[in-house]
């Protein structure tokens, strides 16, 4: 996907987040059962796993340090991870826009001078106002939402109209990573991407009576749907149904 994908999938996407945040249950991706042990020990397993632990913990002493006579009291279901991911895309997209305002936000029309005449410089002074308050234009310290951010950003990267200079490559790039880097949190909160990983062990069939393949097995899945196993030395298939056969 393009840059501009990245940026209409945060946009168009943060509604489900939001609607997940208060759901219970777990995705599809890792799969469930002894499987999901092999994929635990990716790198990127893990750091998410810890992420959402010290959320927890966090959460957990905000709720302790609260009176317990005080109405409503009670834990909210909120799912960590969710949370985590939409404060991390906002963080980061919130981040990006000061950075790319300050390189292409062209200052607000100065007003008229004094000296003007009386009707130049109400004309100059009413553009002057319209030029600041230009609703296209990027404020600094407000509170953006992500999908404001990312449509907002997404107008710099096709050179929308407004009060702005051409977008320089570098910020170009860098709207380029940190969109790529969001939609795909977002898409794997959401479990909407398809995924692929490998076990860490080798395929267990046996080529004869003696040797194993012991082939690479590559599981693929996401996006709602079942994951499937696959070795791809011998090309043999798991489904769900025989999960513990690579178990």
């Amino acid at each position: 996907m393009n840059t501009a994908t990245h940026l209409r999938t945060i946009a168009t996407h943060w509604t489900d987040l939001t609607d997940a945040l208060a759901t219970t249950g777990t995705t599809t991706w890792p799969p469930a059962g002894r499987m999901s042990d092999y994929l635990n020990a990716l790198d990127q397993a893990d750091e998410e796993l810890a992420e959402a632990a010290r959320w927890q913990a966090a959460y957990n002493r905000q709720f302790l340090d609260r009176d317990p006579a005080q109405i409503g009291a009670t834990r909210p279901p909120l799912r960590i991870a969710i949370l985590d991911t939409m404060r991390n895309v906002e963080i980061a997209l919130t981040a990006t826009g000061d950075q790319v305002a300050a390189a292409v936000q062209r200052s607000p029309m100065s007003f008229a001078p004094r000296g003007w005449p009386a009707a130049d410089r109400q004309r100059r002074d009413q553009l002057a106002r319209a030029d600041t308050a230009d609703p296209r234009r990027w404020r600094y310290g407000g509170r953006h939402t992500a999908p404001h951010t990312a449509l907002w950003l997404l107008a710099r990267v096709e050179a929308r109209p407004g009060p702005f200079r051409p977008l320089p490559d570098r910020e170009y790039r860098l709207i380029a990573n940190v969109a790529q880097e969001a939609s795909e949190r977002i898409e794997r909160a959401l479990d909407i991407a398809d995924r692929t990983a490998t076990l860490a062990m080798p395929c267990p069939r046996m080529i004869n009576v003696v040797f194993p393949c012991s082939g690479r097995i590559e599981i693929h899945g996401g996006a709602g749907a079942e994951p499937v196993a696959h070795c791809i030395e011998c090309g043999h298939i798991w489904t769900g149904q025989d999960r513990s056969a690579v178990a």
